[in-house]
């Protein structure tokens, strides 16, 4: 299989036989095909993002939509990105882990950082899909109980560490753990 590089990737606007997207803040148009260079119709969004865009933050375990770790922000709301396909994100923002941070300070997101806080990882593997349901959640609820917390994270697995880590941290990057 050819490793598709991001220079396959090219920041301009519309087209036929292309998919126009933006991936953490930067507009993409990709050419759709079978060819080395191009996005197979039946590529993932996961594959995309971390083959063609170069974005390896989103992890790929299960392959299958059960374990939560590719999630991603598409417009906003959690999906499976190894579930997802390219094609179908036409017009779409994607937030990636990537995307989470300041883009000119490097400062993490304060979820991010509340994660740090409360040694929620631990191999840090899920991590990332962790912290984009969460991300996904306070933008819905910015002020969840726990037992919100817990169903909001409830599709995400982790076999490394207790999850009451992770709640603790969503809890206080919500205010609600100060």
């Amino acid at each position: 299989m050819a490793v598709r590089t991001q220079k396959h990737a090219r920041r301009k606007n519309g087209g036929a036989g292309h998919i126009s997207l933006t991936v953490n803040g930067q507009s993409y148009e990709m050419e759709v095909g079978t060819a080395p260079h191009q996005i197979d119709p039946a590529d993932t969004l996961a594959h995309t993002l971390r083959e063609t865009l170069g974005l390896t933050g989103t992890k790929v375990s299960c392959d299958h939509g059960a374990c939560g770790s590719c999630t991603v922000l598409m417009d906003g709301k959690a999906v499976l990105s190894c579930m997802t396909l390219t094609v179908e994100c036409e017009g779409k923002r994607i937030t990636t882990i990537e995307g989470l941070s300041d883009p000119e300070t490097g400062k993490l997101d304060p979820l991010q950082q509340s994660f740090v806080d409360h040694t929620a990882f631990q191999c840090g593997f899920c991590t990332p899909g962790m912290i984009m349901s969460a991300k996904a959640l306070l933008g819905e609820n910015p002020s969840p109980t726990e037992k919100e917390v817990k169903e909001g994270l409830s599709g995400n697995f982790c076999r490394c560490i207790s999850n009451y880590h992770v709640v603790k941290a969503v809890l206080a990057a919500s205010g609600k753990g100060r």
